[in-house]
């Protein structure tokens, strides 16, 4: 068995933004407005569903945990990412880097397992509506959740565990913005087939199946939507199925394209632009597409707010 990698090298430099003082501070501005937008939305979510007992039910339960996801998610990578723009500060300890590495791929992984979660709530609850309180009760709501959230968490031991017991020994420049598998397999010095095709199985068999349940949920609720017989019924439940789908497809395409791909088709630029959809893209659009588009919660909201007012 090989060691953990304590003495080759002791950091990694990010070299995968701009040098240019103009671009720097421009870049930071907009990830920085990003950044704070994705946490004002998803803050306010968690915070309208664990204070309005209207929502305490299992749709609501589940997009609270997508929330607090979402603030995760780009708190890994953005802040680092800020300071490196803001005060040029590009380099990141070796520990740092496998605990970024760690956290990151436990979030994604935790969303990749509860989209499926939602997913399938969702065609409970139009496709069985009379059954749907008896099959998604609050014990199976309970241990699906902990389940996603445990799933991630070895899911991202094992990948953390299978890089960073590689050897790297220079050169210790990452051409990215944060430390991920894709640029942490091109630098390393140590044979990385047999890791590789761990990492590709164990991703193509987890991520896979997630999207299938996903894929399928989806299709027999659109089947449902088209046995509707009112068109605005119809229309209404197009517009949301189809912007939730948007999201999903966009969430699982980009970690598909990041994860599930040998590292002969790195390609940096490329890898920048993508991880940027679903690390900092997606958890900006997922309270709008999923809560702050509903109606309950949009009175919800109002109920807080009135609260918060009679207080003060």
């Amino acid at each position: 068995m090989q060691r953990v990698n304590l003495s080759g090298v002791p950091e990694f430099i990010f070299v995968g933004l701009s040098d240019a003082p103009e671009v720097r501070f421009l870049l930071f501005g907009l990830f920085l407005t990003i950044y704070l937008a994705t946490m004002a939305g998803n803050i306010t979510i968690l915070t309208v569903i664990s204070t309005d007992t209207r929502l305490h039910n299992p749709m609501y339960f589940f997009l609270g945990n997508l929330s607090l996801l979402d603030i995760l998610c780009p708190t890994v990578t953005v802040p680092r990412m800020l300071g490196v723009l803001l005060l040029d500060n590009k380099v990141i300890s070796f520990t740092g880097c496998m605990l970024q590495l760690f956290f990151l791929i436990d979030v994604v992984g935790t969303e990749v397992f509860l989209l499926a979660v939602m997913a399938y709530d969702r065609y409970v609850a139009v496709c069985h509506p009379l059954q749907y309180l008896n099959v998604v009760s609050t014990k199976l709501c309970a241990h699906l959740a902990l389940g996603t959230w445990a799933l991630g968490f070895c899911n991202s031991l094992l990948h953390t565990s299978l890089i960073f017991t590689l050897f790297f020994r220079g050169p210790n420049r990452i051409d990215q913005y944060y430390c991920d598998i894709p640029p942490m397999l091109a630098l390393s010095r140590s044979p990385t087939y047999s890791r590789e095709v761990v990492i590709l199985t164990v991703a193509g068999v987890l991520g896979g199946s997630a999207f299938v349940v996903t894929l399928i949920s989806y299709i027999y609720i659109l089947l449902a939507i088209l046995r509707m017989n009112s068109s605005e019924s119809r229309h209404k439940a197009f517009s949301t199925c189809g912007s939730h789908l948007a999201v999903v497809c966009l969430f699982y395409g980009t970690t598909i394209c990041t994860y599930v791909r040998p590292s002969t088709t790195y390609s940096p630029h490329q890898d920048r632009i993508v991880s940027m959809l679903y690390g900092i893209l997606t958890p900006l659009l997922n309270p709008i597409i999923y809560s702050l588009r509903n109606k309950e919660v949009k009175c919800a909201l109002k109920r807080v707010i009135s609260q918060l007012r009679t207080t003060l």
